[in-house]
């Protein structure tokens, strides 16, 4: 059996900022995979926030 070990992709979670700011009921949340050897640092995206509907930045959480 082969040996698991941790990969250089991982799976991150995206959520609007600026709907966090506005203090309304709901999030705005994107799962998708970034490769740690390439981004180290927190990633941030524009991506369609379907409550305030219109682009906004998206961050990476956790």
């Amino acid at each position: 059996m082969a040996k698991k070990s941790k990969g250089n992709r991982i799976q991150v979670i995206l959520e609007c900022t600026e709907h966090k700011k506005s203090g309304e009921p709901g999030t705005s949340r994107y799962i998708t995979v970034k490769n740690r050897k390439n981004t180290p640092d927190r990633m941030e995206l524009k991506k369609y926030n379907p409550i305030l509907r219109r682009m906004t930045v998206h961050r990476e959480i956790k």
